[in-house]
């Protein structure tokens, strides 16, 4: 389901997904050493100048250019996703993205032992995607980057620029030292709740710096083994989220998944619940099905979508994780496996599709209806 915006568009009737608004909730800026720099304490100005940003990560060979689609490299020089005219040209303007999340670059500080360090870099990252980004495009929302590794200071950052109207997430990367349903991670979740903001999941830096194994057997050798390897994680992290209490100390905490595939969650859902019957006196805190939790607590987005032998199956999957409630559309740009609007899903049924595109995540993120926003 991949594409590259070197394609010209096909035109488009009144309901085609070009057409209709769309929410886009995975939009990679760059947002790296060179770009936070000014925004760090000087001691760290200077530490970074002399020995590098010491970020953890990057261990395996990605696709395309360095990761990226060949062609989102500005002419005049510079990386994939460093500039906005761009983005908007090839991604926001073409495909009608009402909104787009800006979900960031820079989850290797998530992966450091240097906490404080960790915690100064996320507010760099944050302080430079409002001022360089958000302030720039009334479409764009960003993610608050928090340093999860200490949920002290996690939740501090949080507390700093989690209140504004255009921070709609918290986001943190995949790899991870303790499951995500830890209650070791509770501090997060408090602010979380406090800022009515989910909390998102994005693959990453799984076994990498001070994160676990990204496999149960252990490390991997290629990319294609860790890609192959996230679901599992995710599925770990969600099952923390159910058979730990979280979404019963936090009735109101929304989590997102987010480019770990989609389809796995059928079975994973099936087992949760086949298990929770005959194990539940272990958890009597899980009061309900654990795939009630998922319906009415989770959202996954659709990068990269699975493919299935044949559309019946595809249809099947995705009424068993209810995908009319909590999936949402990405594009992963600009990144080498993007997903354009018009290539990311076969044909839905224009319901499905208007929840896919964008109601589901106006929801999620307090965005305007699709209605109004087509009308204004």
């Amino acid at each position: 389901m991949q594409t590259s915006q070197a394609e010209t568009p096909a035109p488009a009737d009144k309901k085609s997904k070009a057409k209709r608004p769309i929410i886009d909730c995975d939009i990679h800026q760059i947002s790296g050493l060179e770009e936070i720099k000014p925004y760090l304490p000087r001691h760290y100005r200077e530490l970074v100048e002399a020995y590098g940003p010491a970020y953890p990560g990057g261990m395996h060979f990605n696709g395309g250019v360095g990761g990226r689609m060949a062609d989102a490299y500005p002419e005049e020089g510079g990386r994939a996703g460093s500039d906005l005219a761009l983005m908007q040209r090839q991604h926001l303007d073409r495909y009608n993205v009402a909104y787009g999340i800006l979900t960031g670059e820079g989850y290797g500080i998530q992966a450091t032992i240097n906490y404080d360090y960790a915690a100064a870099t996320c507010s760099a990252i944050n302080d430079y995607t409002i001022e360089h980004w958000l302030s720039r495009d009334s479409r764009l929302r960003g993610s608050v980057m928090i340093p999860k590794q200490e949920p002290r200071l996690a939740a501090k950052e949080i507390d700093r620029v989690g209140g504004r109207a255009d921070m709609v997430q918290v986001i943190v990367c995949n790899g991870a030292t303790l499951p995500y349903g830890n209650r070791y991670y509770d501090p997060i979740y408090e602010a979380c709740v406090r800022h009515n903001l989910p909390f998102t999941i994005h693959v990453g830096l799984e076994g990498e710096g001070i994160n676990s194994p990204p496999t149960g057997a252990g490390y991997v050798t290629n990319y294609i083994e860790t890609r192959c390897a996230r679901p599992s994680t995710m599925a770990a992290h969600l099952a923390s989220f159910i058979f730990e209490g979280v979404f019963e100390r936090f009735p109101t905490l929304r989590v997102v998944l987010q480019e770990a595939g989609v389809l796995w969650l059928a079975p994973l859902l099936w087992k949760m619940d086949q298990e929770w019957k005959g194990l539940r006196v272990q958890t009597p805190w899980v009061r309900k099905r654990p795939s009630e939790y998922f319906r009415e607590h989770v959202r996954v987005t659709t990068q990269p979508i699975d493919e299935t032998p044949n559309r019946a199956i595809f249809d099947s999957l995705l009424d068993s994780i209810h995908a009319d409630e909590t999936l949402m559309y990405c594009s992963d740009y600009p990144h080498w496996d993007y997903d354009s609007p018009k290539q990311a899903l076969p044909k839905l049924a224009d319901g499905l599709a208007d929840r896919v595109y964008y109601d589901n995540a106006a929801e999620l993120y307090g965005l305007p209806p699709r209605e109004k926003e087509a009308e204004g």
